[in-house]
């Protein structure tokens, strides 16, 4: 997106910050968090489209999950056993600092821990094989059998499970817009960013209300950020997501967040007993791409059937709200870090997190702050965008 002559003739005074980030979402508002924290006193702007955990961190489940919805066998066969071990203590560390940093009472985070559940013998067998490796990368976790997992759950049909006890919950929308207000940020909400430039040693950035302008700019979009910067597109893509929320259950209690069918389906229940249930995108692959943002019948019904074949004993009455968010998805599943394209100095941008944005979001906050700030953070590595271009180059060689 670009500004035109007239429209910056237009602008008026600019207003002064010490940090700008673009991007309302757990990512966004994390990066403003800690530059608060780090550099106590200085001036933060958060610049939003819409509203604060519009987008995807607000439209997800809720989940803190360790590691990927996968079993670990997976993540090592697809990062090498030192990256998915990185990857697996990071969220952790990013649990942790969500339990000690913020008010748990407020974004009602419960450490219930998580569970991943087997739906095949091939699927139990995984994450059977899976815990060795996990344990010795730091996690702590125990194998389920059927019987184990379907009493704690007053579930059916399950083989077997994976019990992470680090695993937690909280509430989205709550969690965003704490982290928002710890961070002291003024919020620009309904302001979206039109173009963006570098004057000297500062970044001006456009939008149609305001013009405003500091030496250092973070760009958290996720999805959205091929729409201001076109080139981005190779490292993030839109992907759909839906949910669906029941009336309270008249069933048991589902005390914990469960991933099953290799991530492809989740469920979890509120605290005011309402059954939350999403996934079901890999039945749908070609329907669920792009930015509509819609619910379909077709997928609304594998959730339902979902919850009546695994959970039927958790009774409701209907189905109270279907909801649909776009999801930015990486082409190796890891969320990237790259230098704003057309400016200098350390302009940071954030995307890609294919689904799991809670599960490092806050701490990834941090990495991105470090980094405006002239620091080297040694896990930024790992989310190198560079990577990307590295792997493509190497697939057309082959």
């Amino acid at each position: 997106m670009s500004v035109s002559f007239w429209q910056k003739s237009a602008s008026s005074e600019p207003q002064k910050f010490d940090y700008i980030v673009v991007g309302g979402g757990v990512v966004g508002t994390s990066a403003a968090y800690w530059y608060s924290r780090l550099n106590p006193g200085s001036h933060i702007a958060i610049v939003e489209a819409r509203t604060l955990a519009r987008g995807a961190s607000g439209r997800n489940a809720g989940f803190v999950l360790q590691g990927t919805a996968t079993d670990f066998l997976t993540d090592i066969e697809k990062y090498g056993e030192n990256r998915a071990g990185k990857l697996y203590r990071l969220t952790v560390e990013n649990r942790n600092l969500i339990e000690s940093e913020l008010d748990k009472d407020t974004i009602r985070f419960e450490p219930t821990g998580s569970i991943i559940a087997a739906a095949t013998p091939d699927e139990n067998k995984r994450l059977q094989e899976s815990i060795g490796p996990l344990r010795s990368a730091g996690g702590r976790a125990v194998h389920l059998s059927a019987s184990e997992v379907n009493s704690r759950l007053s579930s059916r049909k399950f083989l077997g499970a994976l019990l992470v006890s680090t695993g937690g919950k909280v509430d989205p929308v709550r969690l965003v817009n704490h982290i928002a207000l710890e961070s002291g940020a003024s919020i620009r909400e309904n302001s979206i960013v039109e173009g963006m430039e570098m004057q000297g040693a500062n970044v001006f950035v456009y939008t149609g209300a305001e013009l405003l302008t500091a030496p250092t700019v973070t760009v958290a979009l996720n999805a959205y950020l091929p729409n201001l910067f076109s080139e981005l597109s190779r490292y993030v893509r839109p992907v759909r997501a839906q949910m669906l929320a029941t009336s309270p259950s008249t069933g048991p209690r589902l005390g914990y967040p469960v991933y099953s069918h290799e991530g492809y389906f989740y469920i979890r229940q509120s605290q005011s007993g309402q059954l939350l249930v999403g996934g079901a995108r890999h039945l749908h692959v070609q329907e669920e791409v792009g930015y509509e943002d819609t619910t379909t019948r077709a997928l609304q019904n594998d959730l339902e059937a979902y919850i009546q074949y695994y959970f039927p004993d958790h009774g409701y009455e209907s189905v109270e709200s279907r909801w649909s968010g776009v999801m930015g998805f990486s082409p190796d599943g890891l969320p990237s870090i790259g230098r704003v394209p057309g400016l200098v100095g350390d302009q940071y941008w954030a995307a890609g997190f294919t689904g799991h944005g809670m599960s490092i979001g806050f701490l990834f906050g941090r990495i991105l702050a470090k980094l405006a700030m002239g620091s080297q953070p040694v896990e930024a590595n790992l989310f190198d965008a560079s990577r990307i271009d590295v792997e493509r180059r190497q697939a057309a060689s082959r």
